[in-house]
């Protein structure tokens, strides 16, 4: 038996992957809505909740994690993320696995509980990132204290980077691939092998669109912030000229 998961924030492109699971006979869970999430999302969220509690926030876009790889994990977390992946933990498909943006704001602790998942952690330039509507925009929903503004697109950056923080604060699980949306959209083929070379199954091909990435340069609106220059240069996107 196989475990896989997706790691990444709303509007990452995720949707892709999860389409490629569920077409390769992964099973993702007894009720999917049209973005490949699994459904019902509630008991995913409360568990978001609970894990919020124990991440300090430390002023401007600092965020102390460190608790949560040392203490004892809540019951109440267990249970929360038990009754959300009910379906797939009590299916008997030789691989299976799951796909919601909110798994990524429990990373810390679904690593600790879970080290033999295959994680794929999907990326997608920031700029395209921020310019839909995510439930995760404003973190608040879910106890992540920041710094509240009236600026969506500010609210929408400042959620990319704590997701990506937390992320990079977790110890790197035994089963792990980096994937950029952007190869998977312009070279689909490659980036199918390195994933079945990981996953240990072929994996299906699905139609993509080349206008789904860089939209970004069709927005008039204010859609770079210089706190993403790190992690740009990192995954190979390019910075705006004159920043």
């Amino acid at each position: 038996m196989s475990l896989i998961t997706v790691i990444g924030r709303g509007h990452s492109g995720t949707r892709a992957i999860s389409h490629t699971l569920y077409t390769s006979n992964v099973y993702m869970g007894s009720m999917l809505n049209a973005s490949g999430d699994l459904l019902p999302p509630q008991a995913m969220y409360d568990a978001c909740r609970v894990l919020a509690r124990y991440v300090r926030w430390e002023g401007d876009l600092k965020w102390d994690f460190s608790a949560l790889h040392t203490m004892d994990i809540p019951q109440e977390f267990t249970d929360l993320l038990h009754i959300y992946l009910k379906s797939v933990l009590t299916n008997d498909s030789q691989y299976r696995g799951w796909k919601i943006p909110e798994t990524t704001l429990i990373y810390p602790w679904l690593v600790r509980l879970y080290p033999d998942i295959r994680y794929i952690f999907w990326i997608r330039n920031p700029r395209d990132c921020i310019l839909g509507h995510h439930l995760t925009d404003d973190m608040a929903k879910f106890g992540i204290e920041y710094p509240k503004t009236d600026d969506i697109r500010l609210s929408r950056a400042i959620s990319w980077k704590y997701q990506l923080d937390i992320v990079k604060a977790t110890p790197r699980p035994q089963h792990w691939i980096e994937v950029r949306f952007e190869d998977f959209v312009l070279n689909q083929e490659a980036t199918l092998k390195r994933l079945e070379d990981f996953l240990g199954i072929p994996l299906a091909r699905i139609i993509v669109r080349r206008d789904s990435i860089e939209r970004y340069k069709l927005d008039s609106g204010v859609n770079y912030y210089d706190f993403f220059e790190s992690a740009m240069r990192e995954y190979g996107y390019e910075i705006p000229e004159g920043t």
